[in-house]
């Protein structure tokens, strides 16, 4: 049964591999390096939501804040929003995967998408993570265009 299990994993990972990475909006990069800068807005809390990781390549994860949808996050790849003050929800997959976020003024956020491979298809799984994890989380990253 295991190695049943072991052959499937590698033949779903080689069809994965083989379709390629999933194709993102990309932001121009000047809009990449001044998002880097990691600068607090005093009206707006700052929100990061990045997918760091290459696992799930080939796989598009929607992201929605607020019911709205964003987007979507491909490998390396990061959002940016400027949310008021207040209680707020990202959500991704169709809400499959969904974090309740308190956010304040002049303060950053940083939302992980951490890509979980199921058995026939992948998903994702959001956790806000510290300001240093999610600063070095976003610099491996290229910002993308939101739809918000």
């Amino acid at each position: 049964m295991l190695a049943r299990k072991m052959l499937f994993s590698a033949v779903l990972i080689s069809a994965v591999m083989a379709t390629g990475c999933a194709s993102v909006n990309k932001a121009p990069s000047a809009m990449d390096a001044e998002a880097k800068q990691f600068n607090t807005h005093p009206d707006y809390a700052q929100v990061y939501v990045y997918r760091n990781e290459t696992f799930g390549a080939a796989i598009s994860m929607p992201v929605a804040v607020d019911g709205q949808r964003a987007g979507t996050t491909g490998p390396k790849s990061f959002f940016k929003f400027q949310l008021s003050e207040g209680q707020h929800t990202i959500s991704s997959q169709n809400g499959a995967s969904s974090l309740l976020l308190n956010t304040e003024k002049n303060k950053n956020y940083f939302v992980w998408q951490e890509v979980k491979m199921g058995m026939a298809s992948g998903g994702s799984k959001l956790q806000l993570v510290n300001e240093s994890t999610g600063r070095s989380g976003v610099k491996e990253c290229s910002l993308i265009q939101s739809n918000l």
